[in-house]
């Protein structure tokens, strides 16, 4: 079990985090950070976590999300692409611009299962289980969209790396010809 929380005031989602939660804090919105093996409390909403972090990562969060749109369509709680480099994707459970939107790195989900009151049990890697206020239907097509963003994403690097060493190949052998 993580220890008790602390609080930190900067903070980009990384390789560790798996899930940005918000939480009341006094009449605050603050953000429940759930790592593999920490719990960081964020005295910012997890947006303006997630605004921060992708630009830590060179876009904008409209970049990520224009991005996303371009590659699969998807524009309404659309998933985002952090750091695919790095298997960083996000998806929202609820649209972003609402308060109670948590976060979820797609990458550290290992297994999830419908639960009571219309909530899912996520397993996440470090084998820790949450319950989340989303319907088991809505988290599952939330996955398959971050798969179907992660594929689309992998293919046109697959294109591109294809073309060009395609390319490279016929300029050396007309060169050696």
């Amino acid at each position: 079990m993580k220890g008790k929380s602390r609080i930190l005031e900067e903070y980009e989602v990384n390789p560790h985090t798996l899930m940005l939660k918000p939480i009341e804090y006094g009449a605050k919105t603050f953000t429940e950070i759930i790592e593999m093996e920490d719990i960081i409390l964020s005295p910012f909403k997890p947006m303006d976590i997630l605004k921060k972090s992708c630009e830590f990562f060179g876009s904008s969060y409209q970049g990520r999300k224009d991005g996303t749109k371009e590659l699969t369509g998807i524009s309404y709680k659309a998933p985002i692409m952090l750091n695919p480099q790095m298997s960083m994707f996000l998806f929202p459970t609820t649209s972003p611009v609402k308060s109670e939107c948590i976060w979820i790195s797609h990458s550290h989900v290992t297994s999830y299962s419908a639960a009571e009151n219309g909530q899912t049990s996520v397993t996440f890697q470090n084998r820790e289980s949450h319950l989340i206020p989303i319907s088991y239907s809505s988290f599952e097509n939330q996955m398959l969209r971050t798969s179907n963003l992660r594929i689309a994403y992998s293919q046109r690097v697959s294109e591109m790396e294809s073309k060009y060493t395609m390319k490279s190949f016929y300029l050396k052998n007309k060169t050696n010809a």
